[in-house]
């Protein structure tokens, strides 16, 4: 019977052994010696750890979540918005004030002759956006015909109505006709850039511009409402079927195309700051 005496350590001092023969292909151990010729060999790796190795590397990492991407694209765009705003705009903003558009409406001095021209220059931009989506040179514009949002019609009455108060009613300005000009090109050949200034431009008044309405009616029309300030039918409902559709819409983008329509956010506040810098004209 073999001895199951251990091995004496003094067998480690004898003389480095000659071994030219490999071991096994695929198994190596961190016990053998430094000093033998296969010493670089790799550590010795039971099957389930290699699996386990294996498994870690290929998995794919979880993706990173968007800001509001959990309730859907138009929160996405809802975020990068209010990131836009200033503080006096809103609480979510971020930005400082530097253009007196941007301070809040309460500290404004608007002049009659400067709403009109907002009114008219939002008019064509309205105008624009409207024949736009009648026209739906993509597919995707078609499901934003007759939302309930739009605003060209009130407009032309608010603006008939100055008429007839003895107001002479301007041309459309720079800032409109130079907005205008920049949606219809977009619209040709980039949706997805297009909708973020669908989105903003309508959303937008909805929301600071009725309170600009309520604000500049006060200060210039006895708190007249004008026709730009009004729905037909429940408000909150029309803008929740809004963003069901536009929330559809994205979800045939890729995310490459989401956050390109995220990037023009910044674009739309700029030329919608330059019409509502009309009102302090």
């Amino acid at each position: 019977m073999a001895s199951l005496t251990p091995i004496s350590q003094s067998h480690f001092l004898l003389k480095k052994p000659n071994l030219t023969t490999p071991p096994p292909s695929g198994l190596s151990s961190s016990f053998i010696p430094k000093d033998l010729p296969y010493s670089k060999a790799k550590p010795f790796v039971l099957p389930w750890m290699a699996t386990r190795t294996v498994s870690a590397t290929t998995a794919e990492k979880p993706r990173k979540r968007y800001p509001g991407e959990a309730k859907g694209f138009v929160e996405e765009m809802r975020f990068v918005a209010m990131k836009l705003h200033t503080r006096e705009q809103a609480k979510e903003g971020e930005k400082e004030v530097k253009k007196p558009e941007e301070r809040s409406v309460g500290k404004w001095e608007p002049s009659v002759d400067g709403y009109l021209k907002f009114l008219v220059d939002s008019k064509l931009v309205y105008d624009t956006l409207e024949g736009i989506i009648d026209k739906a040179d993509f597919p995707s514009y078609a499901e934003f015909r007759n939302t309930g949002l739009e605003r060209s019609d009130k407009l032309a009455k608010d603006l008939q109505w100055f008429k007839e108060q003895g107001y002479a009613i301007p041309e459309p300005s720079s800032p409109g006709v130079t907005y205008a000009e920049y949606l219809k090109e977009l619209s040709e050949k980039d949706p997805q850039a297009f909708i973020c200034h669908f989105y903003n431009i309508y959303f937008a008044h909805s929301a600071g511009g009725r309170m600009i309405g309520k604000k500049v009616a006060e200060k210039l029309l006895n708190k007249k409402e004008l026709e730009f300030y009004k729905w037909d039918g429940d408000l909150p409902q029309l803008l929740q079927n809004v963003r069901d559709k536009l929330n559809k819409v994205a979800e045939s983008w890729t995310r490459d195309e989401k956050n390109h329509c995220l990037e023009e956010t910044e674009k739309s506040f700029e030329y919608s700051g330059e019409i509502l810098r009309l009102i302090l004209s």
